[in-house]
């Protein structure tokens, strides 16, 4: 497996909606009754088809984008939608699926990878260039970021998310999969007592046993910023005086309209242009990562608010024909952040000035979660729990002021430019006052 194929899977999770690599079959089975009478589609299936129906621009597009991905990949084992009827079923059957469709598949036989797989598989299906959305701002010209079917992929989203809360989501099987997954690390001893997990969501957003499990760096020491959450750093970028992200290679922001910090903060804070000049950092969680995230340093919370966003995957999709399988690479592009559904608590410390924390509910269900008593005037210390992720790829985002330095400290892979992968509490990086340099 090559450098590029191996980032891609450690950085996914980004990702929306969902399973896939079904048989026709198997997707026809999930659409009708076992009499073979009428398709019972679900609610999310039945609303795009109301959608293509009364817009006939967004079936013409949607047909294409499908038929681009069959001339790809036409083989009906990886790639069983090939049509507008076969996409119409397969995301009825989706909307109750487990996100591990083809667990059984001799080429993926662990549930991270049959999860990996079918996330991207949904999104190279919109993912194709379309000459109609040429000249309109949209990433890569494709579907899923054009309205209304962008809209549409957050309704599938709650739709499916909305199931995996269900007791159907999960049972003594699911566990065993995952228990046979080292993927996700359950065999550690890391975490609380699988009988607490009744939902599918419940086991993704699992608990710590105790605290020790994730011991924090420095907890007396704000100059050392802890790891907000299992997931691998990306890297550092500096923000200007009119607090857009400058794009620096091999990152570099492709739509002007996603640079700005203040687009990313929110418009209606108090804070959106508190850190021109400062500095943004950001880590990706992958599915398979402990989905709950911790503060990163003390200090009084000043700002708390959810900010809803879409589910696209913000990345480049293609079928890897020599490997037989979907591959995924997020790293062309900073910035998709600002679209997602994200949270975004401003963070006072003593000494360093203020710190936006945004988790970022990347896809699928793009879900972000925030504790009970984080809310603004309350004082909080580096490692409490601040929120978690439902399914879904997730990352998250740190902003600095202008005050302060922030260096990155996680070490990198060996003979690699990727960082490693971190532990909550562990040491992330340095601040250091900009009038002490």
């Amino acid at each position: 497996m090559n450098t590029k194929d191996v980032r891609c899977r450690t950085r996914l999770n980004q990702f929306a909606i969902m399973a896939v690599l079904a048989l026709a079959a198997l997707l026809t089975a999930g659409a009708k009754g076992d009499s073979g009478g009428a398709v019972k589609y679900g609610p999310a299936a039945s609303e795009l088809m109301a959608l293509v129906e009364a817009n006939p621009d967004l079936k013409s597009m949607l047909a294409a984008s499908i038929e681009q991905a069959r001339q790809i990949n036409p083989d009906r084992n990886t790639n069983p939608a090939q049509s507008l009827e076969e996409y119409f079923d397969f995301v009825s059957w989706a909307e109750t699926a487990m996100p591990w469709a083809l667990l059984k598949k001799p080429e993926y036989p662990e549930i991270y990878d049959n999860i990996y797989q079918s996330l991207v598989y949904f999104h190279f299906l919109v993912e194709q260039p379309l000459p109609e959305l040429e000249g309109k701002g949209l990433v890569n010209n494709t579907l899923q970021y054009a309205e209304p079917f962008a809209s549409w992929l957050n309704v599938f989203s709650q739709s499916w998310g909305s199931f995996l809360d269900t007791p159907e989501s999960w049972n003594e099987t699911y566990y065993g999969m995952a228990l046979n997954d080292p993927a996700f690390g359950l065999q550690n001893d890391w975490y609380e007592d699988s009988g607490n997990w009744s939902t599918f969501n419940e086991f993704f957003a699992r608990y710590l046993k105790s605290p020790a499990m994730r011991p924090i760096a420095a907890p007396l020491d704000d100059s050392v910023v802890a790891s907000f959450a299992d997931s691998v750093p990306q890297g550092v970028w500096a923000i200007d005086g009119d607090s857009n992200l400058v794009a620096r290679d091999p990152v570099p922001v492709k739509a002007s309209s996603l640079r700005s910090i203040a687009r990313l903060i929110g418009e209606d804070s108090e804070y959106r242009n508190a850190f021109a000049n400062g500095t943004f950092t950001h880590s990706f969680l992958n599915v398979n990562d402990y989905h709950r995230y911790h503060f990163p340093l003390g200090g009084t919370i000043r700002e708390v608010h959810i900010i809803p966003g879409v589910s696209t995957t913000g990345g480049s999709i293609w079928w890897d024909a020599a490997n037989n399988r979907y591959a995924f690479d997020p790293s062309e592009r900073l910035g998709w952040q600002s679209i997602e559904t994200r949270g975004c608590v401003i963070l006072e410390t003593d000494r360093y000035g203020l710190v936006a924390l945004l988790p970022i509910g990347m896809s699928a269900v793009s879900s972000v979660n925030l504790e009970d008593n984080v809310k603004p005037g309350a004082q909080v210390k580096k490692g409490d729990m601040l929120g978690h992720f439902a399914f879904g790829g997730s990352d998250f985002v740190m902003v600095f002021q202008d005050t302060v330095d922030f260096t990155l400290e996680a070490p990198r892979d060996t003979n690699d430019e990727a960082y490693q992968h971190l532990l909550v509490g562990e040491r992330l990086g340095k601040l250091t006052l900009r009038e002490d340099d």
